[in-house]
């Protein structure tokens, strides 16, 4: 691709790339086109093999200049991947598998027949849906931050161009930097790392700082339990986040910008090189872009997985090569951030967000959301659900909308019980919050917060008191230990959780630990430590019975505590079979087949719960 330089050259191209992704989309160049779910999700469950075979047999059939086939980002129904698409159709199949191949080409590239077991079907209606767009999981979404996912080839520029790429970058470096950060503000636009402080303001700050040197720093560590919504968009545009970037960059006066992403994230890694790579070879990144007197340079640093170096004073010192540990504030990193200079921080998500905002013009992006919270969320949306996956939803949208409209309700006909969002650092929230509309601030006055966009479903069978030690198991590993409150509050904290989870509290425990998880929000130096006791706190708050019962009667409602539970045979529905105990590991169950009915002896039994997964007749439970 010839290199571009100047703003002439970027929209005779970009009308070029519209054209190509449009014949292509609508099959105006002759040929069907085939993409994949090039996602990590889908990539683990054999995306590549599938692709691969796809190739092969549109070879095989002499069709490979007829079809053309590649990957693009995370489909987002990740409970119902990996995915095929197929246009000009617009078919989708979901939960293809390696032996499907052979069907999905005869079928339909052939014989233009839709293969009817590959479409989805809405569990409760039973209608199907070979179309994507009319499928009830994506109804209630809008796509901002996910530009062009599961649209476009990650690797692939031209693709990106095609998909509105480097549109708002045009036109921020036809207005002055103090205009584009006007339109930031306007368009109230929040941080979503998690704090969801004002985009505009953070510039603004660094914008006013009289230096020559300042950076723009991306933040990816994205280490929330279940999170993946950084990883995704990284992996499904790396050239919106990086057109974000730049942007920024212009607004403040930088020249020169740190992507800081986990290196667990491989994929992610290796397409935002190739996108970095690309762009300094065309000319949207290095000097004077566009023939202005802009230039800018992005760079990649790799994390090591901490989960503290999440928070932007950490960040900067992994950046500089120092042990990732917060620093005090102030100054804030506006100020005096990376080798103390002016620095801004934003995660991918506020990234992604950028380049729609000078495109559309902001206040066409404020008429989305509610009037504190404007645009859309990013949220990975997990466990107790039967809609898995990657969301992203207009700000006001409820919970129980999440839950129960996108989510698809609870599985196995359980009882909904809680829903964490914001990951360790937030709360959970029970049925009576359902109605809660989505935004930083009604989040936060319910107890939990927005936080980077994790969103765990919990049902009848999850303990809360488990729940909250898990969260404190993990903040207590990944404490930096810089601070005292921080370094022994998250472990007495836990040290109690373990003791009521094992029968062993007493009622001023519960007392101790309310007390210690006031002290240790309060006197922490990081937002890690400020927030380590939310979990703790809303389950105290919304399950305090579940925590007097552990102390009180020694019993675990949920029955998920080990110590605390048992598994039981009912003789009455016991068939005598033995197939619960060969499966036990350790010989804890005995009965004589067909004669006597099996018993479990609770001092040998480690409770695995084998039993209970390989008895066909409903005849363990716990108790």
């Amino acid at each position: 691709m010839a290199k571009i330089r100047n703003a002439q050259d970027l929209a005779k191209k970009i009308g070029e790339c519209e054209g190509c992704l449009k014949a292509k989309f609508e099959g105006k160049d002759g040929k069907r086109a085939i993409v994949i779910c090039g996602g990590t999700g889908c990539l683990s469950n054999k995306s590549q093999d599938i692709h691969d075979a796809i190739v092969n047999k549109l070879k095989e059939k002499g069709l490979e200049n007829k079809v053309t086939v590649n990957f693009v980002g995370c489909f987002g129904f990740c409970s119902q991947g990996p995915f095929v698409k197929i246009f000009p159709e617009n078919t989708l199949y979901r939960m293809v598998k390696l032996s499907d191949v052979d069907k999905i080409i005869e079928n339909d590239i052939v014989n233009h027949q839709v293969c009817e077991d590959l479409v989805y079907v809405d569990p409760n209606t039973q209608t199907k849906y070979p179309k994507q767009e009319d499928i009830p999981f994506y109804a209630k979404q809008k796509r901002v931050a996910l530009h062009g996912s599961s649209m476009i080839d990650p690797e692939n520029v031209e693709e990106a161009l095609g998909y509105d790429s480097f549109k708002g970058l045009a036109k921020a470096l036809t207005m002055k930097p103090q205009e584009v950060i006007d339109e930031i503000l306007k368009s109230g636009l929040r941080g979503r790392g998690g704090a969801g402080f004002p985009t505009g303001r953070k510039w603004q700050f660094a914008h006013d700082q009289d230096n020559k040197m300042k950076y723009v720093v991306c933040n990816g560590d994205e280490g929330d339990p279940g999170a993946f919504m950084d990883r995704s968009m990284l992996e499904a545009n790396p050239f919106n986040v990086i057109e974000g970037m730049i942007i920024a960059g212009y607004a403040i006066g930088a020249k020169e910008g740190y992507f800081y992403v986990r290196a667990e994230y491989p994929i992610a890694v290796m397409r935002l090189k190739k996108a970095i790579e690309t762009l300094n070879k065309i000319g949207l990144l290095g000097r004077h872009i566009l023939g202005t007197d802009f230039s800018f340079q992005a760079h990649i640093r790799l994390g090591a997985g901490a989960f503290v170096c999440g928070e932007e004073t950490a960040l900067l010192n992994s950046i500089e090569g120092k042990r990732g540990m917060p620093r005090p504030r102030p100054p804030f990193p506006a100020i005096k951030g990376l080798w103390q200079k002016p620095t801004i921080i934003n995660n991918v998500e506020t990234l992604a967000n950028v380049p729609y905002i000078l495109r559309v013009g902001a206040a066409e992006y404020a008429k989305v959301g509610t009037e504190k919270s404007k645009g859309t969320k990013v949220f990975a949306l997990g466990g107790k659900v039967n809609n898995v996956g990657l969301v992203e939803v207009p700000m006001g949208l409820t919970l129980k909308e999440l839950v129960y409209d996108i989510g698809g309700g609870v599985p196995n006909g359980k009882k909904f019980k809680a829903i964490q969002t914001g990951g360790p650092s937030g709360g959970c929230l029970t049925v009576k919050n359902l109605d809660t509309p989505i935004d930083y601030d009604n989040l936060i006055a319910q107890g939990s917060m927005m936080g980077s966009g994790g969103a765990i479903v919990m049902d009848e069978d999850n303990c809360m008191v488990n729940i909250a030690k898990f969260y404190m198991e993990f903040i207590a590993d990944e404490s930096c230990g810089k601070c005292t409150p921080c370094r022994v509050g998250t472990k007495r904290i836990l040290e109690i959780l373990t003791k009521i989870t094992k029968g062993q509290g007493t009622m001023q425990d519960l007392d101790y630990l309310q007390e210690l998880s006031f002290a240790t929000k309060n006197g922490a130096l990081c937002g890690l430590g400020q927030t380590a006791a939310n979990p703790v706190l809303s389950t105290m708050k919304n399950f305090r019975d579940e925590y007097e019962a552990h102390v009180r009667d020694h019993k675990c409602p949920a029955h998920e505590c080990k110590d605390l539970m048992e598994y039981v045979i009912d003789p009455n529905k016991c068939k005598k079979c033995s197939m619960c105990a060969r499966g036990c590991p350790v010989g804890a169950i005995t009965g004589v087949v067909g004669k006597e009915a099996f018993k479990i002896d609770p001092k040998k039994c480690i409770k695995c719960g084998a039993c209970m997964s390989t008895c066909k007749f409903g005849a363990i439970s716990k108790r």
